[in-house]
């Protein structure tokens, strides 16, 4: 039977990800990071290191973590453990009940489940997340880590990154489901990051009206657009000109296979367009030029640079944060300015609007009503002010 172990490389190629050979340097260390592409030796530092191995015929991976050295330690083991086999010792394998898996194996691992359960965007934080933790948390192995290590997590979150109590607590929480898919629990009640939850941030109309008169022609449609339907900057990048449906005057938020894109939780719905904006979707549908995407680039891809484009008209638009005196074109000209705030504003203008909450719900595409009423803000109008005016008249 072929006990033999190799060591090798998740990369990225041009033609996708490839499991390539690493390269060992004269005195047989494995050279960080290189590895042979078609027989030549190239420097990748993305990926993670395997071990592969055959059993009973079938080839066997197993992800080792991303450090040189470790990798090849682990590929030792393995072939100690495979050997021992082979001459009928029992062993206990080194991933057999946890207790020596390596922490930086068991978050590859982990990422890599995500990688093909989640979309990019949530296994990217998830990857920024546990690269935080391996940097506050000196343990080697998954089973040394403690709660200790959970507390000290948060408070690097906390005094090192100083990030915002919301997004630690938000970080905490993705380092304790990591925790969970491996049956650990380590936080006690009271434990996770305290955080005041804000209400939700929504426009002034005066300053849309100043916004929307620093934009062009198109910049307008597509503001207006996040503005007019509520939908996630992802939808509105991912909408097709089928979508829109201008004899029922709605647009349709659908998965996109072609894209490998689905929508949030994975549910399909429709929103209502008014008038305003159909006609202006009528006209440049008439200058689409046969791509799909209703907010395309110039290369028929979806546009992915909304935010900068937000940003860069509020600094137009002069349309300062408030709370400066004008810095000069630092990033707190534009601080306020982003996208799910259209999104908030669609949210609580149709509620003041009389509109049910069920109804937003379904617009909005929440699982559950009770996020759709965070968007109940009292309302600041003139004519409220009066009503308060003449109740204490």
């Amino acid at each position: 039977m072929n006990r033999e172990c190799n060591l090798t490389k998740r990369v990225q190629l041009a033609r996708g990800w490839r499991y390539c050979s690493v390269v060992l340097s004269a005195t047989g260390r494995v050279k960080p990071d290189v590895v042979l592409v078609d027989g030549r030796p190239e420097q990748h530092t993305e990926g993670a290191y395997y071990l592969e191995w055959r059993e009973k015929g079938k080839r066997r991976r197993l992800s080792v973590g991303k450090d040189a050295q470790d990798a090849a330690a682990r590929r030792q083991r393995k072939e100690a453990e495979l050997n021992a086999l082979n001459n009928g010792v029992a062993v206990v394998p080194e991933n057999g009940n946890g207790h020596r898996v390596l922490l930086a194996a068991a978050i590859q691992d982990f990422l890599d489940e995500k990688r093909i359960q989640r979309k990019h965007k949530t296994h990217s934080d998830y990857e920024t997340v546990l690269r935080y933790f391996r940097q506050s948390c000196p343990k080697q192995y998954l089973a040394d880590v403690t709660r200790k290590d959970l507390l000290n997590f948060v408070e690097f979150c906390r005094d090192e990154l100083e990030l915002s109590p919301r997004t630690v607590f938000n970080k905490f929480a993705r380092v304790a489901a990591f925790l969970k898919t491996h049956k650990i629990k380590l936080h006690e009640k009271g434990d996770a990051p305290k955080f005041v939850e804000e209400e939700p941030e929504v426009y002034e109309r005066q300053d849309l009206d100043k916004f929307f008169a620093a934009c062009d022609v198109e910049e307008r449609l597509w503001f207006e657009f996040f503005l007019m339907t509520g939908m996630r900057e992802q939808e509105v990048m991912h909408t097709y000109w089928r979508d829109i449906k201008f004899s029922d005057a709605v647009v349709r938020v659908s998965h996109k296979p072609d894209l490998g894109w689905t929508p949030k939780a994975y549910k399909e719905r429709e929103i209502p367009v008014p008038a305003k904006l159909l006609r202006s979707l009528k006209k440049l549908q008439a200058k689409s030029n046969g791509c799909p995407l209703v907010f395309p680039t110039s290369g028929c891809k979806p546009k992915r640079d909304f935010l900068d484009c937000c940003k860069a008209i509020a600094k137009r638009a002069k349309l300062n944060c408030g709370q400066c005196d004008g810095c000069k074109g630092r990033a707190k000209w534009c601080e306020h300015w982003f996208l799910h705030k259209f999104r908030a504003t669609f949210a609580t203008w149709s509620l003041w609007a009389g509109v049910d909450l069920r109804t937003v719900q379904q617009w909005l595409g929440h699982s559950d009503i009770e996020s759709t009423m965070r968007y109940l803000k009292p309302s600041r109008s003139q004519t409220v002010r009066a009503k308060v005016n003449e109740i204490f008249a």
